[in-house]
């Protein structure tokens, strides 16, 4: 099944809700970093989420997610556009097996406390910047946290990340449902039997659910319309001209010392690990 996203809306107009399969996008970022398991699970939640809300947003606008903690992995970053187009990375991709009580992936312990920190460039002067302190690690509930106290929109995010027993993905998706203004009472308690039933996003996805599917079951007693549909990619958005650009930032004087120190300028992209070597006549000096 080929990775796509769609988004929805009730007819009586009081829930908005999207989902995804990530499945190959994880898959390639997997590959991109040569991630162990745990990294693996926790990097595909971070895209999943990115993706989720990069289309929330209008055409062209970016949405970045960078998740901070005390744990192993460090740090976790993805960006997303409405496109559909995600990158990310996890600090440390080699991150020792870890497992819980349950005998799952330990994302949470792996992540440890620390911080998540969601970006949007809106098209103005400055980005939209919004942080909140990591309640669990799990990176579901940490954006649910987010988005009812940043952005004061009760919401529901289920993430999920299925690993084989070779390491390799098997599954990966996700959901972000929200409560418009107008909804009733009557509306919030169904949703909130139906999120209560809900089994684990990733098994759902292997189990074989399109996205529409996973989102009848979270709007079980509710009708709603699909507003938008589009694949999602792992692409990352790095350029040999752009990387230049940034290089001539770092000013004439440090780059004529890198250069006559190690002969030329090397520059490995965090996103893809693609590497970019610029010699003496490239940089112009």
């Amino acid at each position: 099944m080929e990775d796509y996203l769609i988004r929805v809306m009730t007819t009586n107009k009081e829930i908005r809700a999207l989902a995804v399969n990530s499945t190959e996008v994880v898959k390639n970022a997997q590959e991109a970093h040569n991630t162990a398991p745990v990294a693996t699970a926790a990097l595909g939640r971070t895209l999943t989420a990115a993706l989720l809300m990069g289309s929330m947003v209008k055409t062209g606008h970016e949405t970045a997610l960078k998740i901070t903690g005390d744990g192993p992995l460090k740090k976790l970053a993805a960006e997303a556009n409405h496109h559909g187009e995600v990158r990310g990375y996890v600090h440390n991709s080699k991150v020792d097996f870890m497992t819980n009580k349950q005998g799952k992936l330990d994302v949470a312990k792996a992540i440890g406390k620390g911080q998540l920190i969601v970006r949007k460039n809106l098209g103005l002067e400055e980005p939209y910047e919004g942080s909140v302190p990591l309640i669990s690690g799990e990176i579901g509930e940490d954006l649910t946290y987010y988005f009812t106290q940043s952005e004061q929109i009760p919401s529901a995010v289920g993430l999920g990340v299925l690993i084989n027993t070779d390491l390799s993905v098997k599954a990966s998706g996700g959901f972000i449902v929200q409560l418009l203004p107008e909804a009733s009472e009557e509306t919030i308690e169904q949703l909130e039997k139906n999120l209560a039933k809900i089994e684990v996003v990733s098994k759902l996805i292997d189990q074989g659910l399109k996205p529409e599917e996973l989102l009848e079951k979270v709007l079980t007693g509710f009708e709603f319309r699909t507003l938008a549909e589009k694949e999602v990619v792992y692409k990352c958005k790095c350029s040999k001209e752009d990387t230049k650009k940034l290089l001539v930032g770092l000013g004439r004087e440090e780059i004529e010392d890198i250069i006559a120190e190690e002969g030329q300028v090397e520059i490995e992209c965090h996103f893809c690990n693609e590497v970019y070597r610029f010699d003496k006549e490239e940089m112009n000096v």
